[in-house]
């Protein structure tokens, strides 16, 4: 996997009133979600001092190239049947509960058969996911991918699509029948549409959509304008990946 870190414009968030009233609102809201431990030590993008974070239950990559490399080991592990299993002791499972501190975002699809905790041999406090068929990007969807940004400092946002991917497959041929689909399916279709590659045919076209789809998501989600600030500064990567369900590897989609 590499770093695919070149940022889009984009359009803005809504802003507080005051600078006090956004400084409320931010504290609330981490309190309420994360508590006190919100933040990694050295990745902080506030006015907190260091010694109010409590030290992270285990290590935690802290750049966007460490992560890369965390997770390219956890998924050579699982592709190679040697999993550990990680951080699901009970030491750990009592440290989580003062907060936490995931290193990756993974917008991934919810197919039963891509969980990423278990392709990327990660526990508990690891990444957070979010998953949506075909990773379709909505608004709460973008709001889930955002909180992990911009609350938890996480420096790794991955994108990560699959091989047979059902959501794609049926998006391609409601497009190529005509036919509409229930309506909440049709949904998703019309949201990946966009991505659908017309230079192929039959499963080929199947195939480059789901790779085109990753470009896609992996594109307005690095057009965001506080996600694009982060990885203009380095403390962010956005990549797109896929992970192949014949030999359980994730490589990259650039």
């Amino acid at each position: 996997m590499n770093v695919d870190d070149a940022p889009s414009r984009g359009t803005g968030r809504p802003r507080a009133s005051s600078p006090a009233a956004a400084a409320h609102r931010r504290t609330l809201l981490r309190a309420g979600l994360t508590g006190a431990a919100a933040l990694a030590a050295g990745l902080a993008f506030d006015a907190s001092p260091a010694s109010a974070v409590p030290a992270a239950p285990h290590h935690r990559p802290g750049t966007p190239s460490q992560a890369l490399r965390a997770l390219d080991a956890g998924n050579h592990r699982w592709r190679t049947n040697s999993e550990r299993h990680p951080h699901e002791s009970p030491a750990v499972r009592q440290a989580l509960t003062s907060g936490q501190h995931p290193f990756a975002v993974v917008l991934g699809c919810v197919d039963s058969r891509v969980p990423p905790e278990l392709v990327f041999d990660q526990g508990l406090g690891d990444l957070l996911t979010v998953r949506s068929a075909g990773e379709v990007l909505d608004e709460a969807v973008l709001g889930s991918v955002a909180y992990g940004v911009l609350e938890l400092a996480v420096p790794l946002v991955v994108v990560l699509g699959h091989q047979s991917c059902g959501a794609v497959r049926a998006a391609v041929e409601a497009e190529e029948s005509g036919e509409r689909l229930p309506e909440r399916i049709q949904y998703l279709a019309d949201r990946i549409s966009p991505a659908i590659d017309h230079t192929k045919d039959g499963d080929a076209r199947v195939d480059a959509t789901i790779d085109a789809q990753i470009r896609l998501v992996r594109s307005r989600l690095a057009a965001e304008p506080d996600l694009a600030a982060r990885v203009t500064s380095g403390q962010l990567a956005v990549v797109g990946a896929r992970y192949e369900l014949t030999t359980q590897r994730v490589h990259p989609v650039s």
